[in-house]
C-alpha cells in the first residue's frame, strides 16, 4: 500500500525548497486540481493535468507572492485521502506589498499512488485583499 502521507509531505518539502518535482511526480496525468471558489486563481472549475497546475497556479503564485511558503500545521491520512491544515505566508504580495498570512486546508485524493483530485479551502477574502485583486466571480 502506498504511503500517501509520505508522498504529500515530500511534495510540500520540495515546494519549500523551490522544487515542484516531487509534487508533479505524484499528480495523475488527468488530475483535477480545484482552487478554492472565488480565490484569485479559481476559474470556475478544476485545472486538468499537471501542466495546467504549473501554468495557472504555481507560476502565477511565484509572480504574485514574494517568499511564499506553505506551513503545514497538521496532516492526517485516511486511506486514499490525505487532509492537510496549513497557513500560507509570504513576505509581500505583488498587488499591495503587504505580507500574507492566511489559513488553508487541502484534500488530496489518491488512486494507485497518484493524486487524482486536489481540493483547496482558503480564506479567499484575505488572499484577494492582500493580493490587491478581486476574487473571481
Amino acid at each position: 500500500m502506498t504511503d500517501t502521507v509520505a508522498l504529500v509531505q515530500a511534495a510540500y518539502d520540495g515546494l519549500a525548497k523551490g522544487d515542484a518535482g516531487p509534487l508533479l511526480e505524484i499528480l495523475h496525468p488527468e488530475v483535477e486540481w480545484n482552487e478554492a471558489e472565488h480565490s484569485p486563481y479559481w476559474r470556475g472549475g478544476p485545472y486538468i493535468g499537471p501542466q495546467a497546475v504549473v501554468e495557472n497556479v504555481l507560476a502565477k503564485l511565484a509572480e504574485d507572492a514574494e517568499d511564499f511558503t506553505v506551513e503545514v500545521r497538521r496532516m492526517v491520512g485516511a486511506g486514499d485521502t490525505v487532509l492537510v491544515e496549513a497557513r500560507y505566508r509570504a513576505t509581500a504580495m505583488t498587488g499591495t506589498g503587504e505580507p500574507l498570512d492566511v489559513q488553508a486546508a487541502h484534500v488530496w485524493d489518491f488512486e494507485n499512488g497518484k493524486v487524482v483530485r486536489w481540493q483547496q479551502y482558503l480564506d479567499t477574502w484575505e488572499m484577494a485583499r492582500k493580493g490587491g485583486v478581486e476574487p473571481a466571480p
